[in-house]
């Protein structure tokens, strides 16, 4: 009977050590994030309302430079996002959110995004327009694709060129030409925030329970023994 009971622990311990490992590398190979905004935020196409988002690389061998934002239960694709490398010299142990500023009023632009434990991120790419624009505030270069580029087939082979500021012949949008006007009341930095991270937790309370299980089934046997 001991030996049963033995064989019962073990085999449960070896299944949620096999289900946390393959949890893992998952998120390692998609860079899974789950992300809680307590404010609007600004991301390449659109903006997200305040609430809780997946973050992912787009699955593919090939092409680990285009993101997936989802709804928190991974049920609606908000957007798919061309992105370029960025470097940052000290790595941290929780995820990494940047943000560029926009006019007053209007909702901040996310920016970067580092996984934990990576030198090597993700630098959002912007339609060209709005590239501008928040070249404009924080006066410095913003990544940009054209404006039409929006379907994932078509991001994966976009030219990225960088923006500075309004070209002299360029007509630029309303919203531009306002950021252009405001610049010297806006403070030009980027902020970073500590985001809430979804982990191993839930995987290592399951392991946990099912010891606590195998420790009284245990105790019942030495007491029948006995």
């Amino acid at each position: 009977m001991r030996k049963v009971i033995w064989n019962l622990v073990a085999g449960s311990m070896l299944l949620v050590g096999l289900l946390l490992a393959t949890s893992i590398r998952a998120d390692e190979w998609n860079k899974k994030t789950v992300v809680t905004f307590t404010d609007p935020v600004q991301i390449p196409g659109a903006v997200l309302p305040a609430g809780t988002y997946v973050f992912k690389l787009m699955d593919s061998a090939s092409d680990r430079t285009i993101v997936q934002i989802f709804n928190a239960d991974e049920t609606h694709l908000f957007a798919t996002i061309m992105t370029i490398p960025d470097y940052r010299p000290n790595p941290s142990d929780k995820t990494i959110l940047s943000f560029a500023e926009r006019p007053v009023g209007q909702p901040e632009a996310l920016e970067t995004w580092f996984y934990p434990g990576d030198n090597y991120g993700q630098e959002f790419v912007y339609p060209k327009r709005k590239a501008i624009e928040l070249a404009q505030v924080n006066k410095r270069s913003v990544p940009s694709i054209a404006d039409e580029v929006k379907e994932p087939a078509a991001l994966k082979t976009a030219t990225v060129t960088r923006v500075t500021a309004v070209p002299a012949n360029a007509n630029p949008s309303p919203a531009a030409s306002a950021a252009a006007t405001e610049t010297s009341t806006v403070t030009a930095v980027a902020i970073e925030r500590l985001p809430q991270t979804a982990g191993s937790l839930p995987s290592i309370a399951l392991l946990g329970m099912l010891c606590l299980a195998a420790a009284a089934m245990l105790r019942r046997f030495a007491a029948a023994k006995a």
